[in-house]
């Protein structure tokens, strides 16, 4: 028997901050597990975002259990690339049994054991813990003349930088933290407009991913007991890193009000009036990447996975992690992710 096809106590698919923080949990609670991941190199989703993407928190809050992050040679809050060297470290460090690339094509019911179906093979599985994340499906919403439009449009997935859209008329749509910092560096290159659903809301200059997985935690475990909780949203929607203060004291973070419609030079809007660009770059957010799951058939008729914590509800011998507050406080953020594991891991323990 290879070691493709051996069973194993518990697959984990996705080595990005989620898997390594399940994996981690995992190594010293002594079970034999492996760690399947569809990429060629360490670092995750990570990876593949825009270099002067940055991180809402310091290093030392932005840490996978057990080895904390190194603060960035500016002493700012680690952009892309110091996450990648990071997450690399990290799994090289606890020697984590990781097997790439290994894209997970399904996951299947076979008998007492989960069939895990991968590049290298089939996994037979006690228990099945999902962190493939979101990046890997980007969401665009479908607005009247999409197809018509003939510039370029862009997902955050695809975004690069700002150098390619010096001089031309860009399009920045969401109203999230990606659209903020992506609009902060667009608009030194090119004439950028701010288009949202609603008028974005920066939060205070001293709140940053600290406190904000301190308030996720804490509206957790209040609607656990049944209680109200403040939400994030109550608070704003966008962190005020550094590039996004710089970009709100040139007067750039002014939104305009969605459009109705695109046509072949620009877009429509409510009122009938008309703008051209160039560009769009639709900063519209991601979903969970749960094809692979599709043969267990436990997508609700809204599209998630109802889960009891981690666990999925129709199907015990499956958790996931690190898809958003549904799957644990703040569990799609560093920190959030490896708090998360350490529960996930002793709840499998006692399911094993």
């Amino acid at each position: 028997m290879t070691d493709a096809a051996r069973p194993v106590d518990v697959v984990v698919i996705g080595a990005g901050q989620a898997g390594l923080a399940a994996g981690y949990h995992l190594r010293r609670a002594g079970v034999d597990f492996v760690v399947l991941d569809a990429q060629q190199t360490p670092g995750g989703a990570w990876r593949h975002a825009w270099p002067s993407l940055r991180l809402f928190s310091p290093a030392q809050y932005s840490s996978l259990p057990g080895r904390m992050m190194p603060i960035p040679a500016d002493g700012g809050y680690p952009d892309a690339a110091h996450v990648v060297a990071y997450l690399t470290d990290y799994e090289q460090r606890y020697r984590l049994p990781i097997v790439r690339p290994a894209a997970v094509r399904a996951v299947r019911r076979a008998g007492e054991h989960l069939a895990v179906e991968s590049g290298t093979g089939t996994w037979h599985a006690r228990i099945v813990i999902s962190a493939t994340g979101t990046w890997w499906r980007p969401y665009v919403p479908h607005y009247p003349g999409i197809r018509d439009f003939g510039g370029e449009q862009l997902h955050t997935a695809g975004y690069r930088g700002p150098e390619p859209f010096r001089g031309k008329r860009v399009l920045v749509v969401g109203g999230g933290n990606s659209a903020a910092q992506i609009l902060a560096e667009v608009s030194t290159v090119a004439q950028a407009t701010w288009v949202t659903l609603r008028p974005p809301r920066l939060l205070p200059d001293e709140i940053d991913g600290r406190a904000l997985f301190d308030l996720a935690t804490r509206r957790h475990q209040a609607i656990q007991a049944g209680q109200n909780a403040a939400s994030i949203g109550d608070l704003g929607d966008i962190v005020a890193v550094a590039p996004v203060r710089q970009a709100r004291d040139r007067g750039v973070l002014k939104a305009e009000p969605m459009f109705s419609a695109l046509t072949a030079d620009g877009v429509v809007w409510a009122d009938g009036s008309t703008a051209a660009c160039d560009v769009i770059v639709w900063c519209t957010g991601f979903r969970p990447a749960l094809g692979h799951l599709a043969p267990l058939r436990l997508r609700a008729p809204g599209g998630a996975v109802p889960t009891d914590g981690t666990r999925a509800v129709a199907e015990p011998r499956l958790h996931l992690l690190g898809y958003g507050d549904w799957t644990g406080p703040a569990s799609a953020t560093l920190i959030g992710a490896g708090r998360t594991a350490r529960q996930l891991v002793a709840e499998i323990t006692t399911q094993l």
